[in-house]
């Protein structure tokens, strides 16, 4: 237990990138500030007692360039290294693997054996093989294609730098991170170059492919050829060209044409070209606008325009091909669109939740977030133009300095900020009436919304304005949740201590409980919430969880809370407040208001903890959290 915590204590320094104190890393743990000591102290000495976790008076923080010293002393019996070295065996083994030759392995019992397969068959299930065993001997069945994409899922694991460098060099060969980056941009300059819409985040596991297609053929491991799939020409030469220059030498032509249709269907897309075949397009397309309308205005934010909706077409096509072979890819921006764009992941939750009903898509966190990065674009510059504050310039008149001045606000910040009116007297009177005034005259006003600015306005300039600007949202969103908290909360659906050991669905089905005997929602409404949770997981934050279901069907927007002593296991995050949310569809507009405002409350991870701690009621709890909104 005590190695499982260093290596959590580990995945919350990194995760947060930042300085965490003691008293909120125990928090987090469940353990003393001491402990909290003890495990750095022993992250510190397995690195060889360099200071891979810094201490300071903000408390701990790991180095970054230290990281890659933590990873090589991955202890494999912690569940997810162990777990992807037991796959990466069987997929690799021509022959099955013995169960008990495994255990011995891994210095693990037999049992804990029997769950990691589990977990490894249906990694390759998943992406098309067959699982068989033969008394004590397990493995894989299927053509190499899957096989492949079933490795490639196993060294691309869920961690924060995407793979684990050691791993991938022990099996490909020392300089093989290098050489993928190295593939990797080469393969973004010439498809870019060619006219094509290139998927960043997706040509790394591109680059690992191209790797593993080298790796593989020289051993005799024979890809299949792609069948009906259509090779574009002029992507294949793509990649023929650079995988001769980066590798100095060509592959089988199966190689490529697999390693083209790949690239395809991970998110490289040539603009204006026709797709397989059109009228799939086209019903696919009518389709969507559909669904989208549907999901746009049951949470009432802004229909997508339809050059958006194209794209989004296109997308859809490769996410088919891509589930099809289980080749799903990766997000890294996926934590911090959950935690940022709360409103917005939830959208994309319930366009992906459409899309499996209609076209039996299944789709992941990863996934959901692409779909975010879509919608979110369109979507953020239009409420961001919305949104805008108008401000006040107060400038005296010397020739066309204010004119100049205007221009360079305009040009920085027009996206967040609206010039009205200009006041170019030397005294002016003031009682100006927008969100800001913007002066270059010196003034003894301390007014949050009056910012000091040089005549001829620079980045230094523009960030104070923007600072003001972010602090005015802030707080005017903030202060409408606070002024509607009592319309929300239920003081009978209010649950301290409840239980380490409950599972997602048991909370759920708990705080469900208390809003049914409310009368606010049904057993369907509580169903549909678990169907969601199961979708994707609504741990938006490292201390939050929000429930609720996709639908609109409560009586009235609700919510009900429930606080854990120490962290719950969520999803693939620990949490320690749970707000199960009903919404009401005559109340739309709240979800926005309850969602976004809820979730941007419980970011701050410190100020959390001192409202589980001292929220010992339902009073108490309404008490802090209005403290914690007024900050």
């Amino acid at each position: 237990m005590t190695r499982q915590r260093q290596d959590r204590l580990v995945d919350l320094l990194v995760r947060s990138g930042t300085w965490r104190t003691a008293a909120d890393l125990a928090d987090r743990l469940g353990v003393t500030t001491r402990s909290i000591r003890s495990y750095v102290a022993a992250v510190n000495e397995r690195v060889g007692g360099a200071d891979a976790i810094e201490s300071g008076a903000m408390g701990y923080r790991v180095r970054p360039d230290r990281l890659a010293a933590i990873r090589d002393t991955a202890d494999e019996n912690v569940p997810d290294v162990r777990r992807h070295a037991i796959g990466r065996t069987i997929v690799l083994a021509d022959d099955g693997v013995d169960v008990y030759a495994l255990a011995d392995e891994h210095f693990v019992s037999e049992g804990t054996i029997e769950s990691d397969l589990a977990w490894v068959r249906a990694r390759g299930v998943e992406r098309g093989l067959r699982w068989e065993r033969r008394g004590p001997l397990v493995g894989f069945v299927g053509e190499e294609g899957a096989r492949r994409a079933t490795l490639r899922s196993l060294l691309l694991a869920d961690t924060p730098g995407g793979f684990d460098e050691t791993v991938v060099e022990g099996l490909l060969g020392t300089g093989s991170v290098d050489r993928s980056r190295v593939l990797r941009a080469r393969l973004s300059a010439q498809l870019t170059a060619g006219g094509y819409f290139v998927n960043e985040f997706a040509l790394g596991g591109v680059a690992f492919a191209v790797l593993l297609a080298a790796w593989r053929s020289s051993a005799g491991a024979v890809i299949e050829p792609v069948g009906d799939a259509v090779v574009d020409p002029a992507a294949r030469q793509v990649v023929d060209d650079v995988i001769r220059e980066v590798l100095g030498a060509a592959l089988p032509a199966a190689e490529v044409d697999a390693l083209t249709v790949l690239l395809r269907v991970r998110g490289a897309v040539a603009s204006g070209s026709p797709s397989d075949d059109t009228d799939d397009d086209a019903a696919i397309a009518g389709e969507l606008r559909r669904i989208v309308d549907a999901v746009t205005e049951r949470f009432a934010v802004p229909a997508l325009e339809d050059d958006v909706l194209t794209r989004l077409v296109a997308h859809v096509q490769n996410l088919r091909r891509r589930s099809s072979g289980g080749e799903w890819s990766r997000n890294p921006l996926t934590r911090t669109l959950k935690a940022s764009y709360p409103l917005l992941f939830d959208v994309a939750v319930a366009l992906a939740s459409a899309l499996y009903e209609r076209f039996g898509i299944p789709v992941h966190d990863d996934e959901v977030a692409y779909l975010a990065m879509h919608i979110g674009g369109q979507w953020e510059r239009r409420r961001s133009l919305e949104n805008r504050l108008t401000a006040t310039l107060v400038c005296p008149g010397y020739y066309e300095m204010h004119e100049l001045l205007r221009t360079g606000i305009e040009q920085s910040l027009g996206s967040v900020l609206m010039i009205t009116d200009v006041h170019t007297d030397a005294e002016p009177s003031g009682g100006f009436d927008t969100d800001l005034v913007l002066t270059t005259l010196e003034s003894g006003q301390n007014a949050d919304n009056v910012v000091q600015i040089s005549p001829f306005f620079t980045d230094v300039d523009a960030e104070r304005v923007m600072a003001a600007v972010a602090r005015i949202r802030r707080s005017r969103r903030l202060s409408q949740f606070r002024a509607e908290l009592s319309r929300y909360f239920v003081p009978t659906a209010f649950v301290r201590g409840i239980e380490a050991g409950a599972d997602e669905e048991s909370v759920i089905r708990r705080l469900g409980a208390l809003l049914v005997a409310e009368g606010v929602i049904d057993e369907e409404y509580v169903e549909s919430t678990v169907v969601r949770e199961r979708t994707s997981s609504t741990a938006f934050t490292e201390t939050l969880a929000v429930p609720h279901a996709i639908g609109m069907t409560a009586t009235r927007t609700a919510i009900a809370i429930g606080i854990a002593e120490s962290t719950l296991s969520w999803g693939d995050a620990r949490v320690q407040v749970v707000a199960m949310v009903a919404f009401s569809e005559t109340d739309r507009e709240a979800f926005q208001t309850v969602f976004e405002q809820f979730v941007e409350v419980f970011s701050d991870a410190a100020s959390v903890q001192r409202l589980v701690r001292r929220g010992t009621d339902f009073p108490a709890f309404l008490e802090q959290l209005a403290a914690l909104i007024d900050g």
